[in-house]
């Protein structure tokens, strides 16, 4: 087991009143599993990736990722584990506009201190999806599904545990999306990466070895 979430509440205060996002959620995520989460907007589905990426706190609760309890760590050991084993795959894709392709997807590297033994890995993904010609491009150069997937090499250069994905087809046109859906198939069978993958699209829900919807706080199984 890579990660396990345990009776986790999270609220937001609203004046005076605290309004729960997440009640007494639970979760467990396996190597090489793929899971994905459904819900309406407002749900909490971002949420929720937040608090299980070490991005954000819940309110209570446990959260162990490789066997280590978080709630426990301080800030820098943290932040340490967060960019070892955990990748990020926003909607809109968060690329530095200052730095090239090959930079933003190096990003991790350099906060790990690691991006001279990156290099190397870097070319092998931009050619994995395609892009070797875009490398020296800024973001303002790439289309919007090649950003998408410069933001998905950025996730993958530092060989994490899992990734999490946030609505990661939401801002695209249909044929993106559906190239976006197989290079997630693709990266699922070839790196055997764990993923979670929070969507309203049921084609990208279908992805799921674990197909889940967050209702009422808590994580039920998809009908």
């Amino acid at each position: 087991m890579i990660l396990e979430a345990k009776n986790i509440f999270k609220s937001y205060r609203n004046g005076d009143k605290k309004l729960p996002v997440l009640t007494d959620l639970n979760i467990s995520i396996d190597i090489k599993e793929t899971i994905t989460i459904m819900g309406p907007s407002g749900s909490g589905k971002s949420t929720l990736l937040h608090i299980l990426g070490t991005l954000d706190k819940s309110d209570s609760g446990k959260l162990i990722i490789k066997e280590t309890n978080i709630n426990n760590l301080k800030e820098e050991k943290l932040s340490k584990l967060r960019n070892q084993e955990i990748g990020f795959i926003f909607q809109f894709h968060h690329l530095l506009p200052e730095f090239t392709a090959l930079e933003n997807v190096l990003i991790p590297a350099y906060i790990y201190g690691n991006s001279d033994n990156k290099q190397k890995r870097a070319a092998e993904l931009f050619d994995y999806v395609g892009l070797n010609e875009r490398t020296d491009h800024y973001p303002s150069q790439l289309s919007g599904g090649e950003r998408l997937r410069v933001a998905v090499l950025r996730a993958l250069i530092n060989d994490p545990s899992i990734i999490f994905a946030d609505e990661p087809t939401g801002n695209l046109d249909a044929e993106n999306a559906d190239k976006l859906l197989t290079l997630f198939q693709q990266i699922s069978e070839d790196f055997n990466q764990s993923m979670v993958i929070t969507t309203h699209n049921k084609q990208v829900a279908a992805l799921g070895k674990k197909q889940l919807v967050l209702e009422n706080g808590s994580l039920v199984a998809r009908k």
